[in-house]
């Protein structure tokens, strides 16, 4: 093999005329071996990628579950897992074309690509077609396109699910944090109402209190009203502070009641 590829020799010659050399009569019956072999191995490739596809879906949803609602993110993880499932699809028309290529059986990649499409969705028409002793691989090719599109429906299913239950629960959570924030932000407003009237009556104290006092005394007076004001300024805001880190919280953990059982649920 080394010296042929070393010659500019390649595979697919040495390949084909091995199948060449095979009877006419057994020719049918090594067409649905071979091509039962790619069957399986292609249906399992299938099984192996809709099961990763799954099992991220449902990671990335107990994340979203857990935390700050984003409806974005969550449409983003449909669309990318519906492309992930079309992409399989893809990737086992170009395998069943380069097998055919490799066999020898279709020589341009275009005509290969072309047919294994026609017959992988079973829409069984086009100018390309398997030399008569090899036309058996055709409906193999189908019966994968059929088994995979029906498992992908599933899939599919599961996933849509999954999906609007998890929209469902975000737009519930999503209000929930409406709710917190306008309540963060009427504690704040109260807070400030409050420290505005409590410096207003203090002032007014002091007016009553340096009225018709000596000039040192309403300086100490209008001293100790600055000092009481800044007190109560450095309150109201550590007051505020401590409301809107408290909604942070709250917003964080939204979501935390209701994940499921599971490591991912317990960090």
């Amino acid at each position: 093999m080394l010296d042929a590829i070393a010659k500019g020799d390649t595979v697919l010659p040495s390949l084909s005329s091995l199948l060449l050399k095979i009877p006419d009569e057994f020719k049918p019956m090594a067409a649905i071996g071979i091509g039962s072999l790619l069957l399986v191995i292609l249906v399992l490739f299938h099984g192996l990628g809709l099961h990763r596809i799954l099992v991220r879906f449902k990671r990335f949803q107990v994340r979203m579950q857990m935390g700050r609602p984003h409806l974005g993110r969550a449409g983003f993880l449909f669309s990318w897992s519906v492309f992930l499932m079309l992409s399989l699809h893809i990737l086992q028309i170009t395998a069943w074309a380069f097998g055919l290529m490799w066999l020898g059986l279709i020589l341009r990649p275009a005509d290969a690509i072309y047919f294994c499409a026609n017959a992988y969705t079973t829409v069984g028409y086009g100018t390309v077609d398997l030399e008569q002793h090899w036309r058996n691989i055709t409906p193999i090719i189908a019966i994968c396109g059929l088994f995979s599109f029906a498992w992908t429906t599933s899939s599919l299913v599961s996933i849509l699910s999954s999906y609007l239950h998890l929209v469902e629960q975000l737009e519930q959570e999503r209000l929930q944090e409406l709710k917190m924030r306008a309540a963060a932000r009427q504690a704040a407003w109260d807070v400030l109402h409050r420290e505005k009237a409590l410096e207003q009556a203090a002032k007014l104290e002091a007016r009553k209190r340096a009225a018709g006092a000596s000039f040192f005394a309403r300086w100490r007076i209008r001293k100790e009203e600055k000092r009481h004001e800044k007190d109560l300024r450095e309150a109201a805001v550590a007051e505020m502070k401590s409301i809107l880190q408290k909604e942070h919280r709250d917003e964080d953990g939204l979501g935390h009641t209701d994940a499921p059982d599971t490591p991912e649920g317990r960090k």
